[in-house]
């Protein structure tokens, strides 16, 4: 098969013919049929992150497909079912995490195209109780985008408790900030779109954001300040500055939710006006099997819009150049199948 496969981090991945995986006893063969392209792919080939995936492996989170194999002990799957491989490949079902309802917070957890090869490739394995199906009603090219910018967004409105006539600052308008500008809204919030990309913040314009601010114009804590503050900060942009910039645009009382991950990055917390104000930091990151059948549930309801190119996986390289110089208005979606 097919598969776009990171051997160095710093060399451009390379596509080439691989074999295809074998499913274990409790794993499905998924045939894919498209696949998003996540920056977390990206941290990922470039090795960014304090804990690196081994080389050589095939990223890829976002990967959608039908299942042509069952593994031997499968009962819940059936061949043909169309499903979606999300960065949470798999977890313990054991501990305090998984039976609380926090499975991405376990610790034996396995992620899609980092632990274990993703989607950049005409099939990949997961295991059939981690393989989420996709509605009928739910397009493939646009299932992928769900898998990940969806379901991490979703779960990013979702902690911070976004009540209606709040207002919601999101930093970052591109694959995952499009999807929650549209969450917020449906959890009757009022919002502001932050970018330093004109292109991005026309997008958000498009989406209904309420307000828009130039981050590269103008300092987006004094402009969100001068609306009256945000209640709700949520830092998508792979930038340590624009988590501090969130930071000083909340109200008192707000809520900073921690999204990105840049690579090495770090975050500046003034202690006093955190506690004098009141605001509360939150980590959040991904969502689980629940929260992406809810926000396929939500899109087969047509609830959101979701905003993609799609490409051939041999442009693998030329469309993680596009997203790190910021010329792609959402996310980029290989079709494979």
């Amino acid at each position: 098969m097919r598969a776009a496969v990171v051997t160095s981090f710093t060399t451009p991945l390379q596509v080439m013919d691989v074999p295809v995986p074998e499913p274990g006893p409790e794993d499905v063969l998924v045939r894919i049929e498209t696949s998003g392209l996540c920056h977390t792919d990206i941290h990922a080939a470039h090795g960014d992150w304090p804990v690196r995936p081994t080389p050589p492996f095939v990223p890829g989170h976002e990967g959608v497909g039908r299942i042509e194999r069952l593994g031997s002990a499968v009962t819940s799957r059936d061949v043909g079912q169309r499903v979606a491989i999300a960065w949470l490949g798999g977890a313990c079902g054991r501990c305090r995490y998984c039976i609380s309802g926090w499975e991405t917070l376990c610790e034996e957890q396995t992620n899609s195209g980092y632990s274990v090869d993703g989607a950049f490739a005409e099939y990949a394995v997961v295991p059939a109780a981690f393989a989420t199906p996709v509605p009928d009603e739910v397009t493939s090219l646009d299932a992928a985008p769900l898998t990940c910018a969806g379901v991490t967004t979703y779960k990013a409105i979702r902690v911070a408790r976004v009540a209606p006539a709040e207002s919601v600052a999101v930093f970052g308008i591109g694959g995952l900030g499009h999807l929650a500008l549209q969450y917020a809204q449906i959890a009757g919030a009022f919002t502001i779109a932050v970018d330093v990309e004109d292109h991005k913040l026309d997008l958000a314009r498009s989406l209904g954001a309420d307000h828009v601010v130039n981050a590269a114009r103008e300092d987006p804590a004094e402009a969100i300040q001068r609306l009256g503050g945000a209640d709700v900060s949520v830092a998508l942009a792979a930038s340590s500055a624009s988590f501090d910039q969130a930071f000083r645009s909340l109200r008192r009382g707000g809520r900073l939710v921690c999204v990105a991950l840049p690579a090495g990055g770090t975050m500046q917390v003034p202690i006093f006006d955190t506690v004098l104000k009141g605001i509360s930091v939150i980590g959040s990151i991904v969502g689980t099997r629940n929260d992406l059948a809810d926000v396929f549930a939500l899109h087969a309801a047509g609830r959101t819009e979701v905003v993609s190119l799609e490409r051939k996986l041999d442009d693998v390289n030329e469309s993680i150049d596009d997203v790190l110089a910021g010329r792609v208005p959402a996310r980029i979606v290989f079709g494979l199948g």
